[in-house]
């Protein structure tokens, strides 16, 4: 399929790309990515004092973990994809921040699980506005050869935002009781309560600041020839038919790896502290600080040993890239059943955390440089929806599942995370391996098109 002829006329405005405005931009963005992950995440340190106060299973938890996040991200993500590429990106990006902040709070007032089921649907919603809106600003102040370093500071945004999740979550329970005792207006909430509160104040205020951000024109891809003209959705949708052997199996690869960043979180504070006799404000310090450590080491890995790859010849990096993280997930999660102490434990999430953070930021890149600008919102939104729907909608449910009705004993999560998580890391590396030659293709073609368009505008 040929791209669509670029809209007679159009002027393209320069952007300062590259330059100290776009990483004052991509800070913002990467700020409010964290402040995402922290809401989205908080709740993974609750599960045990949530289950105390409200007389819920394992199986209910994963529901407010997964279900009610992801019901509404998917069923919200197509429409914010849309208007990502059709409307001011920036207002996209402050609403969400604003309106999911708002959600968060809302959860702290919860007396019950319906409640708290609404509250994380909110958070969903508003969420879904993030990614399509953000990944396409910064594509538009970042050259291609830029784009895989600006990626990865903004992917680190999960990784400090779930390590911060786990430390606020953590803090805030340790001083629960003091803050019941000093704050009379506090008084009637609990520990859990008050975390969801205290997290989700500042998303109001940082949302209101990002005002201040401007939208960027639109650029091409390369940096030379931009196809101007909004593409319907048909016309999307036929492209990725076209290329669906490479976008398929790369969306379930990194789908399989998501499960495992998903999973992991969301019950390794369980493990440690029903295998390992943790205290819950300890493990909110301590597996946070890991977190966030090892996540933005191995973000910002990724593209350093991206450009490894590609000084070899390899155009393919960024695949290869994946197929290394899924291998290497696959016995480190085996051994989460084996463990013999909590060091051990703990090395063993800390791996874990390097390589399912690992492709991230070249797997973001991959769809921006093989994507046409106009159609980069609609991808991106098929790409977080699949993968969202996975990670949050599937992970935590399985290992819960496995817990409750297999292993029939909660003391068995354990076991449940392993093979939820080595299964998924073995498929998404046969999946990577397969998407190798077809991705080379796609980039080719893109390539192909955008000179095609670049010599058509020099002549005209």
């Amino acid at each position: 399929m040929s791209v669509p002829e670029p809209t007679a006329g159009a002027a393209v405005k320069p952007t300062p790309m590259n330059g100290g405005y776009a990483w004052a931009v991509l800070v913002m963005l990467t700020a409010a990515y964290t402040v995402s992950f922290i809401d989205r995440q908080v709740l993974n340190l609750l599960i045990d004092p949530i289950k105390m106060d409200l007389g819920a299973t394992d199986t209910q938890m994963s529901l407010l973990q997964g279900l009610a996040f992801i019901i509404a991200y998917i069923a919200f993500i197509p429409i914010f994809g849309r208007l990502a590429d059709t409307r001011n990106r920036r207002n996209l990006v402050v609403f969400g921040v604003v309106t999911w902040s708002a959600f968060t709070i809302l959860c702290g007032f919860s007396t019950n699980l319906e409640t708290l089921f609404f509250g994380r649907a909110g958070v969903g919603a508003a969420e879904a506005a993030l990614g399509p809106a953000a990944w396409s600003i910064i594509s538009d102040y970042f050259t291609k050869e830029k784009l895989p370093r600006a990626m990865s500071v903004f992917l680190m945004g999960p990784y400090l935002g779930g390590g911060l999740a786990l430390i606020f979550g953590g803090l805030v329970i340790g001083s629960a009781t003091v803050l019941s005792q000093t704050v009379p207006a506090l008084s009637n909430f609990s520990a859990w309560q008050l975390t969801f509160i205290f997290v989700g104040a500042p998303g109001i205020v940082l949302g209101l600041a990002m005002l201040i951000m401007r939208e960027p024109p639109r650029q091409a891809t390369a940096g030379a020839a931009l196809d101007d003209r909004q593409f319907s959705l048909g016309e999307a949708a036929a492209f990725i038919w076209e290329r669906r052997a490479f976008y398929l199996r790369f969306f379930a690869a990194m789908a399989l790896v998501t499960v495992v960043l998903y999973a992991l979180p969301a019950w390794m504070p369980s493990v440690l502290i029903r295998n390992y006799g943790a205290d819950a404000g300890n493990v909110g310090l301590v597996f946070g600080a890991l977190v966030l450590l090892m996540g933005s080491l191995g973000v910002l890995s990724g593209p350093v040993v991206g450009a490894l790859i590609r000084k070899r010849g390899h155009k393919s990096s960024v695949i290869i890239c994946v197929v290394i993280a899924a291998v290497a997930l696959v016995p480190i999660t085996a051994m989460i059943p084996f463990a013999p102490s909590y060091a051990a434990i703990m090395a063993v999430a800390a791996l874990a955390t390097f390589f399912y953070s690992f492709p991230q930021a070249m797997s973001a890149s991959a769809l921006q440089v093989a994507t046409p600008n106009r159609m980069r919102g609609v991808v991106t939104s098929i790409y977080t929806f699949i993968l969202s729907g996975f990670g949050l909608g599937v992970a935590p449910t399985l290992v819960a599942l496995l817990t409750d009705f297999v292993f029939r004993d909660p003391a068995h999560v354990n076991q449940s995370l392993a093979i939820v998580c080595a299964v998924s890391a073995a498929l998404a590396a046969w999946l990577g391996w397969g998407a190798l030659p077809h991705f080379r293709k796609a980039l080719e073609a893109e390539e192909a098109e955008t000179a095609r368009l670049a010599a058509q505008q020099a002549s005209t």
